[in-house]
């Protein structure tokens, strides 16, 4: 099964959706980031499932419209593992970072 590291920089991003759904609905915020996390899983079995984008990074599409998310990371077979690199809405910009 494929190892899950997310990089520091995700809760940053956590944080960030945590605040901006509070504003509009604070008991539905952990429950949010906690379906983000649980798609992310299926990594475990299929890393290769995400679309390709440029460097090697691949994007996994989480959810849909409002409740939407991407998951930016990088699968290295050599160690079995992937490395969550970024979180962002499906409705904002291009990632952070």
């Amino acid at each position: 099964m494929t190892r899950i590291e997310l990089a520091p920089e995700v809760f940053d991003d956590f944080d960030r959706f945590f605040e901006h759904i509070a504003q509009f609905d604070a008991g539905s915020a952990p429950q949010r980031i906690g379906d983000i996390l649980d798609a992310i899983q299926i990594l475990t079995h299929s890393p290769l499932i995400g679309r390709p984008v440029k460097d090697g990074k691949r994007e996994l599409v989480i959810g849909r419209a409002t409740q939407g998310y991407v998951a930016l990371y990088r699968y290295v077979a050599a160690i079995d593992t992937v490395f969550v690199l970024a979180v962002r809405a499906q409705r904002e910009d291009g990632f952070k970072r």
